[in-house]
C-alpha cells in the first residue's frame, strides 16, 4: 500500500496514553484520517515485536451492539471476546473503525433495521437503501497497522473480505481465528444472511447451537 492511499493526521500532541482497562493495561492510539475526519482507535496489549504474527481484531463500530447491548447482532459480545482473547494471549491489537452499519452510517442503520422489522434480510435491506451490502474499505485498518509497525497477523474474524483487503493493502495474514460469540435467537437470521449470501465462515454447529 502506497502512503498516499490513506493519510492520517499527524498531530504536535500525541493522541496516545496507557488505558487500564478490566481487561488489562492497554495503550490506546487514536488515529485521525484526514479524508472523513473520523477518529478511529487502536487498543494494544503487550508487545508487538515477537516473531509470532500479533493476534488482531477490527472492529467496526456498533453503537446499538457495543453500547446498548443490542441482540440483533452478535457485534457486541464480539467485542467482548476479542478483548478477551487478547488478554489471555497477553498481546495483540483491537482496531476500533469509525464505520457504523457496515459503512452506512447510523441513520441508514436503522432505516435498514426497519426494512429488516418488514421482513427483509440485512443484505437486502441495504441494497433497497441504495448501498452495498457492505460499503466497508479497510485501507485504514492497514495503514493503523503499519503505523504500529505491525506487517504479520493472525486475523480474528468470520469475514473473508478482510483476510482479502488486508492483504490487498500489503499486511501478511498469516492465519484467520473464527470470533464466534452471542449467538441467539433475536440475531440467528441475521448470521444465517452473512454465511450464506456474504460468505462468512461460521461453523453450523456455533450458529445453530448444537
Amino acid at each position: 500500500m502506497s502512503k498516499d492511499e490513506i493519510t492520517l493526521v499527524e498531530e504536535e500532541v500525541p493522541s496516545t496514553a496507557r488505558l487500564p482497562t478490566t481487561r488489562g493495561d492497554f495503550h490506546i492510539k487514536v488515529f485521525r484520517e484526514e479524508k472523513t475526519g473520523f477518529d478511529h482507535v487502536a487498543l494494544t496489549l503487550g508487545q508487538m515485536d515477537g516473531p509470532d504474527p500479533v493476534l488482531v481484531r477490527i472492529h467496526s463500530e456498533c453503537l446499538t451492539g457495543d453500547a446498548f447491548g443490542s441482540l440483533r447482532c452478535d457485534c457486541g459480545k464480539q467485542l467482548d471476546r476479542a478483548l478477551e482473547d487478547i488478554k489471555e494471549l497477553g498481546w495483540g491489537v483491537l482496531l476500533y473503525l469509525r464505520q457504523e452499519g457496515r459503512g452506512i452510517g447510523l441513520h441508514a442503520k436503522i432505516q435498514a433495521y426497519h426494512l429488516q422489522d418488514r421482513g427483509a434480510d440485512t443484505l437486502d435491506a441495504n441494497l433497497m437503501l441504495g448501498f452495498p451490502a457492505d460499503a466497508r474499505d479497510y485501507r485504514i485498518a492497514a495503514g493503523m497497522l503499519n503505523s504500529l509497525g505491525i506487517e504479520r497477523v493472525c486475523l480474528l474474524t468470520n469475514n473473508p473480505d478482510k483476510v482479502e483487503q488486508l492483504s490487498h493493502y500489503g499486511i501478511d495474514v498469516v492465519e484467520r481465528k473464527p470470533l464466534v460469540a452471542g449467538v441467539s435467537n433475536s440475531n440467528r437470521t441475521y448470521l444465517s444472511t452473512k454465511v450464506d449470501r456474504m460468505g462468512h465462515h461460521i461453523e453450523d454447529e456455533a450458529l445453530n447451537g448444537e
